[in-house]
C-alpha cells in the first residue's frame, strides 16, 4: 500500500467519525407556498434557511423543491439514506428529522414614486405562519403566524423584503429555540475550591450558550426501549470553556446532590437549555 492511498483511507475514516459525532437534529426546508405574488416567495425560504444556519444547532438539507411531507418519507426510503442516525457518506443525502414547511399570508411589494412621477424607492411588508412537522410521526405543531413591520425605503423589491422579514428575526429565533430546545450532556464532574457541585457540559460558543444561562439536569431510564427522562436538578453556566464545552454549577443543593449521584461514566446526564418564552 502506497503512503498516498494510506493517507487517503485515514482522511476518509476520520471523515466518518467526525460525520458519526455530529448528532446535531437535521431540519428541512420545503419551499413556502403563496396565493398571490409568488415572486418574492424564495426570499422568505432563503432566509429562515439561513437562519437555522447560523444558528449552528442544526445541519440544514434543503428540501424546497418538495413542498409535502409524504415526499420525504418516500424520499427516505431510498437507497440515498444510509439509517436512522443520518449517518452521512461520500455521495448520500441526509434524511430530516423535522421539516418546516410556510405560506406566506400577504407580501405587498409598492413603489413610492416622488413628486416627478419618477419611482423613488421601494417598501413592502410580508406576513406568514410556519409549521413543524415531525417526519416519523406525520404530526405537526399548530400554525404560528409572524409579520413584519412596513420596510424602510429601498432600491429594489427584493432589498425591500428582506429589510421587512429582517425586522421579525428575533421573533423567528425565539421561535426555533422554543421548538427546538438545546441540548446536551455533562460528561465531567469538576473540581471546586468553593465546595460546589460543579460540572463539564458538552455545550458551548457553537451552541450559542452565554454564562449565565441555566440548563434543566436529566437521568435517562430505558424503559422497554425508550427514553424515561426525570428532573433531577439544574445548573447554570459560569465559564465557557471552548467552543463546544462549557463549565457549570448546581443551582441549588437538592441539584447538587442529585446530580452528584447520579454521574457516572458510563451513565452521563442529559440537560436542557431553559428558555424564557
Amino acid at each position: 500500500m502506497t503512503k498516498k492511498l494510506l493517507f487517503l483511507l485515514i482522511a476518509l475514516s476520520f471523515s466518518r467519525i467526525s460525520a458519526q459525532k455530529d448528532d446535531r437534529i437535521v431540519i428541512g426546508v420545503t419551499a413556502f407556498t403563496c396565493d398571490e405574488n409568488p415572486r418574492f416567495v424564495g426570499l422568505v425560504t432563503e432566509k429562515v434557511v439561513e437562519m437555522l444556519t447560523n444558528a449552528k444547532r442544526f445541519r440544514v438539507v434543503d428540501r424546497t423543491s418538495s413542498d409535502r411531507v409524504n415526499d420525504e418519507l418516500e424520499l427516505q426510503k431510498s437507497e440515498a439514506f444510509i439509517d436512522s442516525k443520518n449517518v452521512v457518506e461520500q455521495g448520500a443525502s441526509l434524511a430530516a428529522e423535522k421539516i418546516i414547511t410556510g405560506h406566506i399570508t400577504k407580501i405587498p411589494v409598492y413603489s413610492m414614486k416622488g413628486a416627478n412621477g419618477g419611482v423613488n424607492g421601494y417598501k413592502a411588508s410580508v406576513a406568514f405562519q410556519m409549521k413543524i412537522v415531525d417526519v416519523a410521526t406525520g404530526l405537526s405543531t399548530d400554525a404560528t403566524s409572524f409579520e413584519g413591520k412596513a420596510s424602510e425605503l429601498m432600491l429594489s423589491p427584493e432589498s425591500a423584503v428582506q429589510n421587512a422579514i429582517k425586522s421579525i428575526q428575533t421573533e423567528i429565533n425565539q421561535y426555533f429555540k422554543l421548538n427546538f430546545p438545546l441540548q446536551g450532556k455533562i460528561v465531567k464532574l469538576l473540581p471546586d475550591d468553593k465546595n460546589r457541585t460543579k460540572v463539564l457540559v458538552n455545550l458551548g460558543k457553537h451552541a450559542g450558550i452565554n454564562v449565565g444561562d441555566k440548563l434543566s439536569v436529566e437521568m435517562i431510564e430505558l424503559i422497554d426501549g425508550q427514553k424515561y427522562p426525570q428532573k433531577i436538578g439544574t445548573v447554570e453556566v459560569v465559564n465557557l470553556a471552548g467552543d463546544n464545552l462549557s463549565e457549570a454549577i448546581a443551582s441549588d443543593r437538592k441539584s447538587a446532590q442529585s446530580i452528584s449521584s447520579n454521574f457516572s461514566e458510563s451513565k452521563k446526564l442529559e440537560c436542557t437549555l431553559i428558555t424564557k418564552k
